[in-house]
């Protein structure tokens, strides 16, 4: 059984290509758009005792390595990719991540000059933005481990305080969280209620497929325009093995296949155009050409294990500037 928080259409043909290769059948259960990743890091927990899940796909890295500092993860056999980037791979190897999206800005090039873009996440800000900045709830998918990422670099590397002025400019200009994740950021913004949204690059690549026009741009996090290592989040994928899981031996052969370059090139050719991060040398001419739109020119430094632990405490932030109690959940404002 495999738990998998990609995507269903992403995520369908790479496990049907591993059951055709070794004659098996994956179970599959998969998590919704709205709350990516959660419900399913719930379920391992509850089932800590009798783990259902032999392997977790998650479509980014902040859950899992909580799971991971749960002891609910377990290392692959010392002999499985060894050679596996560390920045790419928890400290103990009970994770290991692949294929990555950015965080960006949506924004609407019909309304919206792309040199007016915010170019910087405090950017948002600006007095232009009041009431047309739109997010999905904080409490949920990549919109949560943003979050966590934006709280550990810049009380690191900018200044204490730099999150919570964050937080309270977006409360100020009136930002909307919407319950239906970073796909329905893009659509907002698509049909005109709002002018910026937070949201991923899979999303907007989704969006336009579909015709719908909408453009983005990748923010930088540090405000000092030469330091590098200040840029833009990109959020990989994770897969691993659940401690405890009933078929562990086939579970490890489905993240070696995970792993692969293979699967790193699918994910690129997929709607998603996930970016390989691991086997880029195995891209053709074409891959390339698709790539480039989503590449990441100056990736953000923070280390996502810290990252996770900033987490919750950036979360309970959000909330609490955010949505107020008693506040309307839909819009973010009373």
């Amino acid at each position: 059984m495999a738990y998998v928080s990609a995507d269903d259409a992403v995520a369908r043909p790479i496990l049907e290509a591993f059951e055709d290769e070794h004659g098996v059948r994956v179970l599959v259960r998969y998590d919704t758009e709205a709350t990516k990743t959660t419900g399913l890091v719930n379920r391992i927990r509850a089932e800590r005792d009798r783990p259902a899940a032999d392997l977790l796909w998650s479509s980014e890295p902040f859950m899992m390595a909580q799971l991971a500092d749960e002891g609910l993860l377990e290392a692959p056999p010392a002999e499985v990719l060894p050679d596996w980037p560390d920045a790419l791979k928890d400290g103990d190897r009970r994770w290991h991540a692949f294929s990555g999206r950015a965080r960006v800005v949506v924004y609407s090039p019909e309304r919206v000059d792309a040199a007016e873009a915010p170019a910087t996440w405090m950017d948002l800000l600006d007095e232009r933005w009041r009431g047309r900045v739109v997010m999905a709830d904080p409490r949920f998918g990549t919109t949560r481990g943003h979050l966590g990422a934006m709280k550990r670099y810049w009380d690191r590397n900018v200044m204490p305080g730099y999150y919570g002025a964050f937080l309270q400019g977006l409360a100020e200009n009136e930002v909307r969280l919407l319950p239906g994740g970073n796909a329905a950021v893009v659509e907002a913004v698509a049909s005109g209620e709002a002018e910026v949204g937070l949201t991923d690059t899979d999303d907007v690549f989704a969006a336009r497929d579909r015709g719908l026009a909408v453009a983005m741009v990748m923010p930088r996090h540090d405000p000092d325009e030469i330091v590098p290592g200040g840029g833009t989040l990109v959020v990989p994928n994770t897969v691993a093995l659940v401690r405890g899981g009933p078929n562990r031996e086939l579970a490890i052969e489905l993240l070696e296949h995970l792993l692969s370059a293979e699967v790193e090139l699918a994910l690129l050719r997929s709607p998603s155009r996930n970016v390989p991060l691991v086997h880029a040398g195995a891209m053709t001419a074409a891959d390339a050409e698709r790539a480039a739109a989503a590449t990441v020119a100056d990736p953000l430094r923070v280390d996502l294990g810290r990252a996770a632990a900033a987490m919750p405490a950036a979360v309970e932030d959000a909330m609490s500037v955010l949505m107020p109690q008693g506040s309307d959940a839909s819009s973010g404002r009373d």
